[in-house]
């Protein structure tokens, strides 16, 4: 794509973001970072379209399918939680080095890598080798809340890119569908992120989907006995099982938010309270802790105090062991380090 197609490109994506949000609340998340190398402000003299070539992008990738948006979310959060966010889980298999999409928290589920893949080459077009992978999935993700009708956010910039992906990082620190409350918490702890975090951060299962091998255990074997999860209403249970039976449709999906599927909002909340959370591990936050049960009710009922904890809390998970100054290198081509193009 030549400059002037690029600029086009941007503008149009501009006006488009504004049509649809023009009461998008930005919250100032006031968060130190990691590192004094990372700020906002990072890209403005090397690369200063970069932000808004990437808005063009996820505003065209969620045009052409809104499931999107949840899926190129999700990248950041599986990147930061294996060595910090370096962009590690893009990388793929190369020699020796197992690529982190293998992982049971990647393997089938992961996806949007084509549109990182299309977003880089854009970037890369208008300035070479200049803006990381990390960056550009930490710039994904707010601007996929934001078309979902979400909260923004200032999004310090100035991450590198890693060398080496950890298949086994990524299997042992990426909680699963049926982690126990205290596993999850010990995994956002090891990360630097508490309780407040793991609720709010939680909160953006509301959009997204699940297959239905990731709860089906809920429906039909919870404790090992043939029987259903008590904690989940039974009207909706009964509605799942008509697409997720006891076995085979393995890979169906389904709303992790039924009302509001495709909206950034609490719904997420709101459902958790009505006992209509799909994962375990969602439903739980309400069910086995009085900490947590109170965050989800305050949520649940204070969608804006949601909103304001949630960009706090992404900008503290974007801030987690990030690559900087001479460490790692900028990816020209996100699945591959450097030395393999």
């Amino acid at each position: 794509m030549n400059t002037k197609m690029v600029k086009s490109t941007v503008v149009l994506a501009q006006i488009s973001l504004v049509a649809l949000f023009p009461l998008c609340m930005c919250y100032q998340t006031h968060e130190s970072t990691s590192s004094a190398s990372l700020s906002p402000q990072f890209y403005d003299n090397s690369c200063p379209n970069a932000q808004a070539i990437v808005q063009s992008y996820v505003a065209k990738a969620y045009s052409n399918d809104p499931r999107m948006a949840a899926s190129i979310l999700r990248l950041h959060f599986h990147d930061c939680f294996v060595n910090g966010c370096d962009a590690s889980v893009l990388l793929d298999s190369s020699g020796t080095m197992e690529s982190e999409k293998r992982s049971n928290a990647n393997r089938d589920s992961a996806r949007g890598f084509e549109v990182i893949d299309e977003i880089k080459s854009a970037l890369e077009n208008e300035c070479p080798e200049t803006v990381s992978c990390a960056d550009l999935l930490a710039l994904v993700a707010r601007d996929s809340i934001v078309i979902c009708g979400g909260p923004s956010w200032e999004v310090n910039l100035g991450r590198r890119d890693a060398r080496e992906a950890s298949l086994s990082g990524s299997m042992e620190n990426i909680p699963s569908p049926e982690s126990t409350l205290q596993t999850i918490v010990n995994m956002f702890n090891l990360q630097g992120l508490d309780l407040t975090d793991l609720v709010a951060l939680l909160g953006s299962h509301t959009i997204g989907n699940s297959r239905c091998i990731g709860f089906r255990q809920r429906l039909y074997n919870h404790t090992g006995n043939n029987d259903r999860d008590q904690t989940l209403n039974q009207d909706y249970a009964s509605m799942l099982q008509q697409g997720c039976p006891i076995s085979g449709n393995d890979q169906n999906l389904f709303n992790l938010d039924y009302v509001t599927p495709t909206k950034f909002d609490n719904y997420y909340f709101k459902n958790l309270v009505n006992f209509r959370g799909l994962l375990s591990s969602d439903e739980i936050l309400y069910t086995q802790s009085s900490e947590t049960m109170e965050m989800v009710k305050f949520y649940a009922e204070n969608e804006e105090a949601f909103f304001e904890q949630f960009a706090k809390s992404i900008v503290k998970m974007g801030n987690i062991s990030p690559l900087t100054g001479t460490d790692g290198e900028i990816r020209r081509i996100c699945r591959r380090v450097n030395h393999d193009v």
